[in-house]
């Protein structure tokens, strides 16, 4: 295999470009959704330094087999769902459980393609509705930020803005180096924790009612509805078309294998995709999948340095990285919120959907997500049974 300027530079520009934009973007997400159900700094830490390593290997295993761009990276919808459940009852130990089923499900869709036809089957607008209900409460954060810490927000939400309007992929990594110097010159800030090489010792896993319903199936709706289903469709529309049931095997193993570590799922990319896949990533397609390949080398990179980011981010006043978080997941809420109201017909399915997704409120001891999606597909059967009534 001969390396070529023309074709493989810009290449590697795209697999750098992906990696660190889309790391960037999810980083603080990731903080916050695995401290949200338990897990301590130095868990968290060793989550997303064996979910970096292992969803690289995956992604680059898959492009050099198929010769394709197949980008591969965690969910940061999903992991953004994780802080918004209740305090469950085995705490990190039940979210491991909820991780393992979730991967098992991704599997299931591997080697049963009748169970990926199924999912594909829940209404798309009550399963966006779903997922903007659950972003909501989080890109909130940035607002209420700016009201309670304004010193330390305002800098962040206006370095964002400014780059937004200039080029929106640049956004969220110019709010993450303003958040840092933010820290570096704000006396409040306290000195980042030391914390060591995460070990790496599994979580025994455990599993509630709560946790499976709470987590591990929202979590593998989420990750199919917002990664591995349009992750595929951007491969489609640039020409290649990998075996969905393959793909799927790989992630499915892939998750399974960061569960017991605190890892919570190994997914298409979606956000990125486009970036590796696309004509700008090399005039012949041929050479594309060079783009995956840095990528997920620069994942490794980053993740080996898991436990410093974590030391550092965990050291900032924790509305502001809400805050963070809050800005990352902006453009998501978007895309779900068009999803959702858009297309003919039983629009209140989805807003129903999203109302109960969005209050927060549990029952049962089972969370919004669940019910949201309970009340808006009840709705969306009936309404449809029924027939348009004016």
């Amino acid at each position: 295999m001969r390396f070529s300027p023309a074709t493989d530079l810009p290449a590697i520009s795209a697999g750098l470009l992906a990696g660190g934009v889309g790391y960037a973007s999810s980083f603080a997400i990731a903080i916050y959704g695995l401290k949200g159900v338990g897990a301590s700094d130095a868990q968290a830490a060793t989550g997303l330094m064996v979910l970096s390593v292992v969803m690289a290997l995956v992604g680059i295993g898959l492009s050099v087999k198929l010769r394709m761009p197949v980008g591969v990276a965690f969910s940061p919808l999903g992991v953004a769902l994780l802080a918004t459940v209740p305090a469950l009852p085995g705490g990190f130990s039940d979210a491991i459980g909820a991780f393992l089923v979730a991967g098992a499900l991704v599997l299931a869709c591997g080697m049963v393609p009748a169970l990926g036809r199924l999912i594909t089957a829940i209404p798309h607008p009550v399963a966006n509705a779903m997922l903007a209900g659950i972003l909501f409460k989080m890109c909130l954060a940035p607002v209420v930020a700016l009201a309670t810490i304004p010193a330390q927000a305002v800098p962040v939400v206006v370095a964002w803005a400014v780059v937004l309007v200039w080029r929106r992929i640049w956004a969220m990594p110019a709010a993450l180096v303003v958040t840092l110097l933010v820290m570096a010159i704000d006396p409040a800030t306290g000195p980042a924790p030391a914390l060591a090489v995460p070990g790496l010792a599994p979580i025994a896993p455990t599993l509630s009612l709560q946790s499976l319903v709470d987590i591990a199936l929202p979590l593998f709706l989420v990750a199919m509805a917002s990664q591995n289903i349009p992750g595929l469709a951007v491969l489609n529309a640039n020409g290649y078309h990998p075996s969905a049931a393959m793909i799927f095997r790989w992630l499915g193993w892939g998750s399974l294998a960061v569960a017991p570590f605190g890892g919570p799922g190994v997914n298409l990319t979606a956000i990125t995709a486009a970036i590796c896949a696309g004509p700008d990533a090399s005039p012949d397609p041929g050479r594309r999948w060079l783009a995956a390949v840095v990528a997920g080398l620069l994942y490794i990179g980053l993740g080996l340095g898991a436990a410093v980011l974590v030391g550092v981010l965990t050291a900032a006043p924790p509305m502001l990285i809400q805050a963070l978080a809050g800005l990352a997941l902006t453009g998501a809420l978007v895309a779900a919120l068009r999803a959702a109201l858009t297309g003919a017909g039983r629009h209140d399915a989805a807003l129903v959907t999203f109302l109960v997704a969005s209050s927060g409120v549990s029952f049962l001891g089972i969370g919004a997500a669940f019910w949201g999606l309970v009340a808006g597909g009840a709705l969306w059967l009936a309404t449809g049974w029924r027939g348009p009534r004016s």
